[in-house]
């Protein structure tokens, strides 16, 4: 299997998210994989703890069953990253409180014990991010893993939905100490690019983020939001959107207003699931399972 064919194979979302191999983020990556050194990480995304309503009679099941898949996978992923709206928000400061705890208390029976968090809309926009702080921590921060750079983007604190001059600034300098080979992995809530602005989809100041990754050779960046599949280039940044574990929004555009698509009864987790990759000597091998 060539490496964009592994790529688009790796990288297909599902309703956990992406399950990815560092050898899939370019030539540094795999010369990790030929060191022993490849790695694959989970990533999560909109669970929306808290919500009830018609477009999901489970609400109270799919994060529970999300848990279960991720701990039933054969190998481990060595990180699970969750990419926002970790609850249904709610105007009583306590109410999401209480959901946040809840939803803390869950995640934590993961046996993936490295677990990494960034805020949505529905965490951190009615209070710019301090009560999701409070009990999360930073809502912007980077790491290093087996040679790749990873990098946790708040683009949901700020009210206009942007990532803010302070924190692009504080991107720009995280950058410059990284070689331009490197590969980095972005994470962030809303995408990056102007999707469908009209919706909500985009990032105010998206594109001076793109302009500071733009110069490196390997990015990847990885979102949530749009609660639905969903791959863009910029360049040569490839975006992944993962899917919901809460409903499926209709594609951007199809429809006058955004709104959950219905409920089937029959296909009750219709979207919802995940991809897991397993590595075979120098190939991989890609299962879907859907959290039925």
């Amino acid at each position: 299997m060539g490496a964009s064919d592994g790529r688009r194979e790796f990288l297909k979302l599902a309703g956990l998210g992406g399950v990815v191999f560092a050898s899939s983020l370019g030539v540094w990556g795999q010369a990790l994989a030929a060191a022993g050194q490849d790695f694959f990480f989970v990533q999560m995304s909109d669970s929306h703890w808290g919500f009830e309503g018609p477009a999901n009679p489970e609400a109270k099941n799919t994060l529970k069953r999300a848990v279960a898949a991720v701990n039933a996978l054969k190998t481990p992923p060595d990180f699970v990253m969750f990419t926002g709206d970790l609850i249904h928000a709610a105007p009583d400061e306590a109410v999401r409180r209480q959901r946040m705890t809840e939803f803390k208390a869950i995640v934590a029976a993961l046996k993936v014990k490295d677990l990494r968090f960034i805020p949505g809309e529905n965490d951190a926009g009615l209070d710019g991010g301090e009560l999701y702080r409070s009990l999360f921590g930073a809502s912007n921060y980077s790491f290093d893993h087996k040679g790749v750079h990873f990098v946790a983007l708040d683009n949901v604190s700020d009210p206009n939905g942007a990532i803010g001059e302070e924190q692009l600034q504080w991107l720009r300098t995280d950058l410059a100490k990284h070689d331009k080979a490197q590969p980095i992995v972005v994470f962030a809530h809303r995408p990056l690019f102007d999707l469908y602005p009209a919706w909500d989809w985009a990032t105010k100041d998206g594109a001076k983020a793109i302009a500071l990754l733009t110069p490196y050779d390997n990015v990847t960046v990885f979102y949530g939001h749009i609660h639905q599949d969903h791959h863009q280039m910029t360049g040569k940044i490839a975006h992944h959107a993962a899917d919901s574990l809460m409903w499926r929004f209709p594609v951007a555009g199809s429809q006058p207003k955004r709104a959950p698509l219905a409920w089937d009864a029959t296909h009750p987790y219709a979207g919802l699931g995940y991809t897991a990759a397993q590595s075979e000597g120098k190939a991989f091998k890609a299962t879907v399972t859907a959290l039925a």
